[in-house]
C-alpha cells in the first residue's frame, strides 16, 4: 500500500510547497481537491495542468487523484428530480475526469454529500436510481481516461443518501462497471454499528481507496482512533492501493498533520 497526503489542508499553499511537504515528510503521492487550483474545472487550463503534473514528478511523487469533486460549485446535483440540472453537473463531470487524467491521477473519490442528497419531498428509491444512472452513464468515459471512480459512503451526520458501506456496496453492485469502485473513510465507518476490520474484510472485492482520519476530524494518531487493527485489515486483505490522509479539522500546521499522520500510519502497519 502507498501513502499520500490531501492538499487542501496546507491552505494558500502553492502546489510545489505542498509537494515539498509530502517529500519531506515521507509520502509517495498527493490527492487533490480540484477548487485549490482553481474556482472551476473549467479554469484549469492545459498549461496549469501541465504545471503541477510536472511539480510532481520533479519531487517523485504521483498525483493520486481528484477528491471534493463538487465541492464550493453552484447549481451542481446528481440525483434531483430536474434533469437539466443533472446534464450539466454529468457534462461538468466529465471534464472532471479529462483533468484527473491530465494531471496522471488514476482516482476520483466521489464524497460530494450536498450534491447528492436526496432533495426534500423526492422519492428514495428514484433518487437512488438516478445514482446509479449518474455514475453508470460517466464510467466508460472514466475507463477510456484510466480513471476509477469511487463511491464514498458517508455518516448520517452529513448525508442522506448512501450512508454505509452496505448502501455504497450495492449501488455498485447493481452499476456493474470495472472502474466504480468503494472507498472507505475512516471517520466515516465509526458511524456504522460493525467494526471497521470488519467492514474492510467485507468490502476487499470493490475497494480502491482509502482515507486515513479520527473521528475528531484531524489526523491519525490525534484522537482516540487505534490503527493498529485497521492497518492491520487492510494488510490482511491485501490492499494495495493508496491510504491518503484527508483532515477536516485545519488548526494544527500542515507539518505536524503530514509528519504525525504518517507517523501513526506506518508504527500501526508495522505492527500488523
Amino acid at each position: 500500500m502507498k501513502f499520500a497526503i490531501c492538499n487542501e489542508f496546507c491552505v494558500d499553499w502553492s502546489f510545489g510547497d505542498v509537494c515539498g511537504l509530502a517529500v519531506d515528510a515521507g509520502f509517495a503521492g498527493v490527492e487533490i481537491a480540484p477548487f485549490t487550483l482553481a474556482p472551476t474545472i473549467n479554469e484549469i487550463d492545459p498549461e496549469q495542468r501541465r504545471m503541477v503534473r510536472k511539480a510532481a514528478a520533479d519531487h517523485g511523487l504521483d498525483i493520486v487523484g481528484l477528491h471534493w469533486l463538487l465541492a464550493r460549485t453552484q447549481g451542481m446535483h446528481i440525483t434531483t428530480p430536474d434533469g437539466a440540472v443533472r446534464q450539466r453537473t454529468r457534462d461538468y463531470y466529465l471534464k472532471l475526469i479529462d483533468c484527473c487524467a491530465d494531471l496522471g491521477g488514476t482516482r476520483m473519490i466521489h464524497g460530494s454529500p450536498e450534491q447528492r442528497n436526496i432533495v426534500a419531498g423526492d422519492d428514495p428509491a428514484e433518487a437512488r436510481r438516478r445514482l446509479i444512472d449518474f455514475f453508470a452513464s460517466v464510467a466508460d468515459h472514466a475507463q477510456q481516461a484510466g480513471v476509477v471512480l469511487c463511491l464514498e459512503p458517508l455518516a448520517r451526520t452529513e448525508t442522506n443518501l448512501v450512508q454505509s458501506k452496505d448502501d455504497a456496496v450495492s449501488i455498485i453492485e447493481a452499476i456493474d462497471h470495472p472502474n466504480v469502485k468503494l472507498i472507505l473513510d475512516v471517520k466515516a465507518m465509526s458511524d456504522e454499528s460493525k467494526p471497521i476490520p470488519q467492514l474492510i474484510d467485507e468490502a476487499k472485492l470493490h475497494l480502491r481507496h482509502f482515507h486515513a482520519n479520527d473521528p475528531n476530524l484531524s489526523y491519525p494518531g490525534s484522537g482516540e482512533m487505534d490503527f493498529k487493527p485497521i492497518m492491520a485489515a487492510l494488510n490482511a486483505i491485501e490492499y494495495a492501493h493508496w491510504v491518503s490522509i484527508e483532515v477536516f479539522d485545519f488548526k494544527p500546521s500542515p507539518e505536524e498533520i503530514a509528519v504525525r499522520g504518517l507517523a501513526c500510519l506506518k508504527a500501526a502497519l508495522a505492527s500488523a
